[in-house]
């Protein structure tokens, strides 16, 4: 690194932060006091984690889109599903290319570390590279792929199960973390052995999953940000030298299969997308099935005659994971630019407008969930959620975080029916991501 590189360096990642965090941060505090609804539900969600349903529904009555300062905000179901599945919609929030702004935002983010919204992530790529890359990696989460994965995932569930007995037994007794202990370790334990990852390196994914979450966020404080830059960078190092072990010794696994797949003309996934995607798939394929577990366990144990029907029986269990997905998504919104001049259930959008389609919003609609804010494991119509998204970004682990969810839960239960939270919960302090940071149960 030059020294005009080293003294940019920290220049640049203030600008990144000031341009992706604080100054977002700031203007969506002083529009919500001015009552603009789409800031005043990114103020309350960051604040209490608790779903702003009041705003929801005044979003939803504004019309098919609610036009605030910052974007075109919808929080209904079938407004948000033809806004994802719309060819001329694209992912992610742009700036025009030709303002001052614009260029000092492509001066900062130069040296920034590549993240999971950023090229050539699956979550930030269009066709014609997003059709190829995805196809490449859709067949190791196909239903059927799944399937073959379930009977794995029960003994690591079993096995999870009686490491957190064990330790409940050696603290007296006392309240285990459930997160820490289980809700992490399973989707983690599964997504690394898809992946080739050794098991003494598990933990390490662990972290860094955990580090790179808050990416995804907006209004990070500046430490946070330096912390999410330096574990992107890390997590880049590691994934850079597991490839490369996984090239000198390919093995029966999905990250194996990548580096040797050849798309039709017979080219292959480059160095970067191959990176970006091992990645993705294993930071996003653990962390928001995390969410899922942890927010399923913790609604049973508020709903006790709904978790006993489950259990005798009378409703079912993957239901039950798609009315936890429905009623506490483990992400809140997504973001898509207007790529040309369109129009959207009967409004007028121009190129490049921003679109905010609340996911949480659209699962409680009304004119689509029967009494919605009230949890029922035996809803039918549970699996019409929009919380893996839709379209062509339609969530490529859906079938995995399902699969993973139900496990999780019946195993968990079965063991102990009466499992109650304990005093201590927390829920996670970020905005887009939505599920719990701690979460004591009585093993009971």
């Amino acid at each position: 690194m030059s020294i005009r590189d080293r003294v940019t360096s920290p220049a640049r990642a203030v600008t990144r932060w000031g341009l992706g965090h604080a100054l977002p941060s700031t203007a969506m505090a002083g529009r919500a006091r001015r009552g603009d609804l789409q800031a005043r539900g990114m103020q309350a969600s960051r604040e209490s984690q608790v779903l702003p349903l009041d705003l929801f529904d005044e979003i939803r009555a504004a019309g098919p889109f609610y036009r605030g300062h910052f974007a075109w905000t919808t929080a209904r179901h079938a407004v948000v599903r033809e806004t994802l599945t719309s060819p001329d919609v694209q992912v992610g929030i742009g700036l025009p290319a030709d303002t001052a702004l614009a260029r000092l935002f492509r001066w900062g983010v130069s040296a920034a570390p590549k993240g999971p919204l950023e090229p050539p992530s699956l979550l930030a790529t269009e066709p014609p590279d997003h059709t190829r890359m995805r196809k490449l990696v859709t067949r190791v989460f196909t239903v059927r792929a799944v399937q073959r994965l379930q009977t794995r995932t029960e003994e690591v569930a079993a096995g999870l199960l009686d490491d957190i007995a064990a330790a409940s037994a050696a603290a007296g007794g006392r309240p285990v973390d459930l997160i820490d202990g289980y809700a992490a370790l399973l989707p983690v334990t599964v997504i690394c052995e898809i992946l080739g990852v050794p098991a003494h390196e598990r933990d390490v994914v662990r972290h860094f999953g955990a580090a790179v979450a808050p990416s995804l966020d907006i209004g990070l404080s500046l430490p946070e940000f330096l912390r999410v830059e330096r574990g992107l960078r890390e997590f880049d190092r590691w994934l850079q030298d597991h490839v490369e072990a996984v090239r000198r010794a390919p093995g029966d696994d999905l990250l194996s299969e990548l580096v040797a797949a050849r798309d039709d003309d017979g080219s292959a996934l480059s160095d970067d997308e191959l990176i970006a995607t091992a990645g993705l798939v294993l930071a996003a394929g653990f962390e928001t099935t995390v969410n899922l577990i942890g927010s399923g366990v913790a609604l049973l144990a508020e709903h006790p005659e709904q978790r006993k029907a489950l259990l005798a029986g009378d409703a079912s269990w993957g239901r039950a994971v798609d009315e936890v997905l429905r009623y506490d998504p483990p992400v809140l919104l997504t973001g898509r630019t207007v790529a040309r001049d369109t129009e959207i259930a009967g409004t007028p959008l121009r190129r490049g407008a921003v679109v905010t389609t609340v996911l949480a919003a659209a699962n409680r609609d009304p004119e689509v969930f029967a009494d919605p804010h009230r949890f029922d494991v035996t809803r039918e119509n549970a699996g019409e959620h929009l919380s893996f998204s839709g379209g062509r970004h339609y969530c490529l682990g859906a079938a995995l975080a399902r699969m993973e969810g139900e496990v999780a839960l019946r195993a968990l239960h079965e063991r102990y029916p009466d499992l109650a939270v304990a005093q201590g919960a927390e829920r996670r302090r970020t905005r887009i991501l939505r599920g719990y940071e701690r979460l004591p149960v009585a093993l009971v």
